[in-house]
């Protein structure tokens, strides 16, 4: 059996850790198997690109963050459509063929996945494996890379805190999450903020004020310690205004009104109406980044086992998942294109209400 493995899309940790478990189990369970990996996810697909993999390339990846294949964005809308009489779907089913892969092991996010469900419709034998710290992907508890990023997060705003006490200020922290709030929930309860946004539960500017304010209004844990706020934004967090509008016109209506991010619009305006200093912390591709987590390592590592032990049954057009404790899998036509969002009135935001932590929603203050 020959398979080819690739990442693709945003780098995560853990990337490194699936493929060597997907290149020892298929080398110690498999008979004349050959491995290649394949630059820059899709894009070395379309290229027709690859290269041998062999066990010494497997060697002292565990903790090793990014990917040793190299990563990039192929946008899936883009997929289809016909460029000098040929699509980018089309020579990516073609060098499959001629590359002579009896199975294509693909890593990545949302996006990866609806690729991924296309090639498998096109009668190539692929496999997917849930890559993003967005945790956003449908039919899996968790994605791989996912409490690495939490974890660092969490750690940024404990240290964000310190400067936040003590000059007593307002602190935005904008974490990763463009659809889903996954990491800014998980990152913002771990850390205690005060106040997390997240783009299922749109917010009110009046809301976040008033809470500003009213939390100035209190006094501090001592004489000497002034009021402060904590409050993690994802970066797809959304106006209540706005929350109607489709993602390219609320680009488009910010872009009119001279705002850069709705973190920076945010705090301009709660220390312009409040008076209460107000900074922005933008953590970006530090969360992407560095060493995975021992939870992360081990998940990576039972994930592709299993998507290798799949492939050696002949399972294919399928995507491995966690679900409870085990490891199991699902179709690949079944989950590309949806999203596991965040409920907003699920267990985890009821529990935060419950001890206090606001969503920016138009909730009473007390």
């Amino acid at each position: 059996m020959k398979i080819g493995i690739l990442t693709s899309g945003g780098d995560c940790p853990g990337l490194n850790a699936v493929i060597r478990a997907i290149g020892l189990y298929a080398l110690n369970n498999m008979e004349n198997v050959e491995i290649v990996g394949i630059p820059e996810g899709y894009g070395g697909l379309i290229r027709g690109e690859c290269r041998p993999l062999r066990r010494q390339d497997f060697s002292d990846i565990l903790d090793r963050g990014g990917t040793i294949l190299g990563t990039s964005r192929q946008p899936y809308k883009l997929m289809t459509v016909e460029e000098n009489g040929e699509t980018r779907l089309q020579e990516m089913c073609s060098n499959y063929q001629k590359m002579g892969l009896d199975c294509l092991f693909t890593l990545g996010g949302a996006g990866t996945h609806k690729t991924a469900a296309l090639l498998c419709a096109e009668g190539c034998n692929v496999i997917g494996l849930p890559k993003t710290i967005d945790n956003d992907i449908y039919g899996t508890d968790v994605t791989f890379g996912f409490q690495t990023a939490a974890e660092i997060a969490a750690e940024s705003i404990d240290r964000i805190r310190t400067t936040a006490a003590g000059h007593g200020r307002t602190m935005l922290v904008e974490i990763m999450g463009n659809k889903a709030g996954w990491l800014a929930l998980h990152a913002g309860l771990a850390a205690g903020a005060d106040m997390i946004l997240i783009p299922e539960i749109p917010f009110s500017l009046d809301a976040v004020c008033e809470f500003v304010q009213k939390s100035g209004e209190r006094k501090g844990a001592s004489d000497w310690e002034r009021p402060y706020n904590i409050i993690a934004v994802a970066e797809g967090a959304v106006l209540d205004s706005e929350a109607a509008y489709k993602k390219k016109d609320r680009a488009f209506a910010r872009i009119e009104r001279g705002e850069s991010t709705v973190t920076q619009h945010l705090a301009e305006i709660v220390e312009e109406r409040t008076g209460v200093e107000t900074r922005t912390s933008v953590l970006g591709y530090l969360q992407r980044g560095g060493t995975p987590c021992a939870y992360d390592r081990l998940l990576s590592s039972r994930l592709g086992a299993f998507a290798a032990d799949l492939a050696a049954k002949g399972v294919f057009g399928v995507s491995v998942a966690v679900s409870g404790n085990r490891i199991v899998y699902n179709a690949l036509a079944e989950i590309a294109g949806r999203y596991k969002l965040v409920e907003p009135d699920g267990e985890l935001v009821r529990f935060a209400k419950s001890i206090g932590i606001r969503f920016g929603d138009a909730q009473k203050i007390s």
